[in-house]
């Protein structure tokens, strides 16, 4: 396994993912809100939200992993299992996170976050580590004791930047892995209270596993957007770092204060991402913006599994939910495996002339309320256009 894979456990940073259906406006359009359940009952936790998807106990299945406090409430790490398959998740009652003959693992809350969990291994040995933002700006890493099986924390060592410094980003940690600059090695990207986004470079000081950081400033360097520090507006952003529009360069899906999910293109190269102006990620084809100004907190995942081909997106909140918003499949894609092939022309004909539901058809490609003739000359067009731009 390469140092990024076994790095970057949960976050898919770096990675080319399939557009979730971005349109020539470049904005991403993602279906509708789901509230996430445990028990067959909404799940809300104490504090505001910070959700993950992994797998926690290695039985093939991603479990939800949940960041809880704030507001005046401990921050604790939730754990979720899946109970249900992997293409179809189904959760029980949650357990805390354990630190090794101490209990449940907490953290000083302040203002609005308990704590920002990132399962990585962190050490390359094989187990799972927690990396955890925390409230007051600095990162921890908790090492496993325990068994890739079963994870078991010890106490926690803060990450340090600039050989003799604690590594800060003033307030509100939001952090990631990802392969930054394409050097091999994995960075650490976070956000913050102040709305910039950080990033560490791994210098590789004493070799590069785990990450060391001595050559970055205690705040990072800041991701830049328009020739000046990108600002996230209103504020605390909680950046993933991964290609949202399909076309091999890292971009950035973030958060803010303003309950809102954020999408900035990279404009530069993978190897040195700059980025733009913004555009807001839609569910349904209105902007996310989630009532109350409570802190939106994004993670990206595959909801569905290895088989499914469009990402997903995780939001954790103020209100202790988390929602769940799922990627639209392109135009003519049927089976949703990210390319126009025989089976997705065997699903439209056996659709063609018969009732189109009260809620709507993939097949009706034209919405006009039918599947017909009409529909397969779009497919054909739709099939012609992306084998002949696959033969360029």
């Amino acid at each position: 396994m390469n140092r990024l894979a076994s790095l970057s456990i949960v976050l898919l940073a770096g990675s080319v993912l399939s557009a979730s259906a971005l349109a020539d406006t470049g904005v991403i359009n993602l279906g509708p809100e789901e509230i996430i359940k445990a028990k067959g009952k909404e799940i809300v936790v104490p504090g505001y939200s910070v959700p993950s998807f992994e797998d926690w106990n290695n039985d093939g299945r991603k479990d939800l992993i949940v960041g809880e406090g704030g507001g005046g409430v401990t921050g604790k790490i939730r754990v979720y299992l899946n109970v249900g398959t992997e293409a179809d998740p189904c959760f029980a009652d949650y357990f805390y996170a354990q630190l090794y003959k101490a209990g449940d693992l907490t953290l000083t809350p302040e203002g609005c976050l308990g704590c920002f969990p990132r399962l990585v291994d962190w050490d390359e040995d094989g187990r799972k580590d927690l990396l955890v933002g925390c409230a007051d700006g600095t990162v921890r890493i908790f090492s496993d004791f325990g068994t890739e099986n079963e994870p078991l924390f010890t106490g926690s060592t803060s990450l340090a930047a600039g050989s003799a410094y604690t590594l800060d980003v003033g307030a509100r940690a939001t952090p990631g892995l990802v392969d930054w600059n394409n050097d091999g090695e994995t960075d650490l990207v976070a956000g913050g209270l102040d709305g910039a986004i950080h990033v560490y470079y791994n210098c590789g000081c004493g070799g590069y596993i785990p990450p060391r950081f001595d050559t970055s400033p205690p705040e990072g360097v800041f991701v830049q957007a328009n020739g000046r520090d990108l600002i996230v507006p209103s504020g605390r952003s909680s950046p993933v770092i991964i290609d949202a529009d399909g076309d091999g360069k890292k971009d950035i899906i973030t958060g803010n204060t303003d309950g809102q999910i954020l999408f900035y293109k990279n404009v530069g190269t993978d190897e040195f991402p700059m980025f733009a102006g913004y555009t807001m990620v839609q569910s349904n084809g209105k902007p996310i913006q989630l009532l109350g100004s409570l802190r939106s907190r994004p993670s990206v995942c595959y909801w569905t599994g290895s088989k499914d081909t469009y990402w997903d997106l995780l939001v954790g909140y103020g209100d202790g939910k988390i929602r769940l918003y799922r990627g639209n499949p392109k135009a003519g894609d049927f089976n949703s495996n990210g390319t126009l092939d025989a089976e997705d022309f065997t699903i439209l004909v056996k659709a063609l002339d018969m009732p189109v539901p009260v809620g709507g058809s993939p097949c009706d490609l034209n919405q006009d309320g039918v599947v017909n003739d009409l529909d397969l000359r779009i497919f054909a067009d739709l099939w012609l256009a992306e084998h002949e731009a696959e033969g360029n």
